[in-house]
């Protein structure tokens, strides 16, 4: 986004545009980043007004006495003489200079003050509104059905995409629609593709035992579960046991709302979810599997998060634990800088393990509750082996699926319709050929008795 923020700034002042990256001014020769710095903006003078556009700028603009090396470092001229061109003696009256990074927290602080970079744009991933927009530019491209296709519900259902990855999805559509040879793309093509991009491309290939498939099943049926039966929790949107990506089954939640800010209960509700896989294969195997690794690992840093971060516990208070030490050079969170006494490790350790071991509890209560329906789901998983929000409704009403022959997942009721319609359809076309048999069968009848009129004649 931040790059073509910039080209749309190119697009739309009309003067000349200088774009170059910040790796293209350090070379292996000293003094030809200065050098280079100098005759851009000599440049850029010349053509005045104009705008410079600096992409990926950490490359250049890292904080200087960082360098690991200790002696001289050609990185340090290059920003010195930046520096100098941006505010110096030489006024660059006309020469508006943008940059462009991921890393802020790394740039030099005199970049940084008013007269250099003094005002930031902060380009963040996009809300719904924005997300919409970009689908409504990439669907301009293809042939999209207007009738069947919802734009705002894939907005809806894209939370946290970048445009890229909105560009992917429609990207992915269409090439699924092309291999159908459909003329336009529908909502079932843009469903697909969003799985494909969200959860991973399926393992066709991959074969599964009849016992692995079950745990599996339960599994995921554990998970939503308890993800439908914990308030204010995110709504299950999809449900597979088919392999995507490095993972045997995937259930995916999607939020009603945006949401920037998360209270202490759903913090809570949601660790519940992550161990209700685990829970479900206890309760119905009497066993426990490595599937549920990954859960426990996400339930462990989000634990570890309440305790020595956002101050979510009670033993230990509003306090946060553990400063994080950020190396210019080597990267984020390479240490962490241990603040606290070998008791007060202790006591969050016990606090994390506590917080887990309860949200397992919490999760064992609510499918030792409903059970029945973990039963049923896991069954109607195993014979569909996807299923989505709608289907979930259908499940918990008590009803049972049907899979008619376009391999959607109907209501029993819409099924019942449809046979009726169907054998409507059936009796008008009976009538009509039988009809038509009748009288086709009505000259020839006619012919036979003129030709036996005509032998009696004869005779």
């Amino acid at each position: 986004g931040k790059t073509l923020l910039a080209k749309a700034i190119a697009g739309e002042a009309n003067v000349p545009f200088f774009s170059i990256s910040g790796s293209d001014f350090v070379e292996m020769f000293v003094g030809v980043g200065a050098s280079r710095v100098r005759d851009l903006f000599e440049q850029a003078k010349k053509s005045s007004p104009c705008i410079i556009f600096i992409d990926e700028m950490d490359a250049v603009g890292r904080q200087r006495g960082a360098g690991i090396g200790g002696g001289h470092d050609e990185r340090e001229q290059t920003l010195n003489a930046l520096l100098v061109e941006m505010d110096g003696f030489d006024n660059s009256q006309n020469v508006i200079v943008v940059a462009a990074t991921n890393r802020p927290d790394v740039l030099d602080p005199a970049l940084l003050r008013p007269g250099r970079f003094d005002r930031q744009i902060v380009v963040d991933v996009p809300d719904i509104k924005g997300r919409l927009g970009i689908l409504k530019v990439h669907t301009k491209k293809v042939v999209v059905n207007r009738m069947k296709v919802n734009l705002e519900d894939i907005a809806k259902g894209t939370p946290g995409m970048v445009g890229a990855d909105i560009a992917n999805i429609v990207n992915e559509a269409a090439l699924l629609a092309a291999r159908k040879r459909k003329r336009s793309i529908d909502m079932t093509d843009f469903e697909e593709a969003k799985d494909k991009v969200m959860m991973g491309i399926q393992r066709k290939s991959m074969i599964l035992s009849k016992e692995e498939k079950e745990v599996t099943a339960y599994h995921e049926a554990g998970h939503a579960l308890v993800a439908i039966k914990t308030k204010g929790a995110d709504p299950v949107h999809k449900i597979t046991i088919i392999p995507r990506g490095r993972a045997l089954g995937v259930t995916m939640q999607l939020p009603m709302d945006e949401k920037h800010g998360y209270t202490k209960n759903f913090v809570e509700g949601r660790l519940a979810i992550l161990m209700g896989g685990r829970s479900a294969e206890i309760l119905i195997f009497d066993e426990m599997t490595t599937g549920a690794g990954n859960d426990i690992e996400q339930a462990t840093q989000i634990a570890r998060k309440m305790v020595t971060e956002w101050g979510m516990s009670d033993l230990l208070g509003p306090m946060t634990f553990g400063k994080k030490n950020e190396e210019v050079f080597l990267g984020r969170e390479i240490q962490s800088n241990r603040d606290y006494s070998e008791v007060t490790a202790r006591m969050i350790d016990e606090e994390i393990s506590r917080i887990v071991r309860d949200s397992q509890r919490l999760a064992d209560e609510i499918l030792r509750k409903d059970i029945d329906v973990l039963h049923h789901l896991a069954r109607e998983l195993l014979k569909y082996e996807t299923l989505d929000s709608k289907d979930l409704e259908i499940i918990l009403s008590g009803e049972k699926l049907t899979r008619p022959l376009n391999g959607k997942i109907t209501h029993p009721k819409q099924r019942e319709r449809r046979q009726k319609r169907q054998g409507n359809k059936k009796t008008e076309k009976t009538i009509s050929t039988n009809k038509f048999v009748a009288d086709k069968n009505i000259p020839e009848l006619g012919n036979e008795s003129n030709q036996k009129s005509k032998r009696a004649e004869a005779k």
